[in-house]
């Protein structure tokens, strides 16, 4: 075979090679949606803010975290935190207990990416002590079990822990994520779990909400 011919299909096979390389690394990239589960448009969202009871914020007399047991076993050793940080990760390797011993994290909230899972939190988009001042007080305790381990609607999401400390308990009236281009995932994910949930929203939460639905 003339060299000219054996020299291009050298050519070819490492064209090749390099662009199935290149899919591999394409394909395990992290990215930068978590994979919580899609809240409602903007605008089923502004429906349903519509929809909910506005009332006073109540008080946290008698609140305790004990009172929303978590985190449950979801399947085989796996807990809620740990199937949040499988799902929200990207090549996350875990050990018989189902702790993550590698992978990585993109925090919605703030940009950050994270190698290691004790540098994240599960954040409840509604808080818990949110919840109970909302409605939940009265509750029985298997309802706020389900709420605080909720993977059905926009609730868990795993985020920087300092950041999701700096949250704390407030609602958008008091605390928004400093990642603007999520803002509108966030109040739609608000409006999302408060509505299935039948939780109340004070005067001060629902302006803030209705203000980032409006422009999204």
């Amino acid at each position: 075979m003339p060299h000219g011919m054996i020299y291009a299909r050298r050519l070819t096979v490492l064209a090749a090679s390099v662009a199935l390389s290149l899919t591999g690394v394409l394909a395990t990239a992290p990215t930068a949606q978590a994979a919580m589960p899609t809240p409602v448009s903007a605008a089923t969202a502004r429906t349903y803010l519509t929809e909910l009871t506005v009332k006073a914020e109540g008080t946290l007399s008698g609140y305790s975290r004990d009172l929303f047991p978590h985190w449950i076993t979801q399947s085989g050793t796996c807990n809620t935190r740990e199937t949040v940080l499988k799902r929200d990760g990207v090549n996350v390797v875990t050990d018989a207990n189902c702790s993550p011993v590698s992978g990585s994290w993109y925090s919605e909230y703030d940009g950050a990416t994270w190698t290691l899972a004790t540098d994240l939190d599960i954040d409840h988009m509604v808080p818990l002590a949110e919840a109970w001042r909302s409605g939940a007080s009265s509750w029985t305790t298997a309802q706020r079990r389900d709420f605080a381990n909720d993977l059905t609607r926009p609730q868990l999401i795993a985020v920087t822990d300092n950041v999701n400390q700096s949250k704390g308990d407030k609602d958008p009236a008091k605390w928004l994520p400093s990642r603007t281009a999520y803002l509108c995932t966030y109040v739609r994910a608000w409006v999302h779990v408060k509505h299935y949930w039948n939780l109340s929203v004070d005067p001060a939460e629902k302006t803030a909400l209705g203000n980032i639905l409006n422009g999204c």
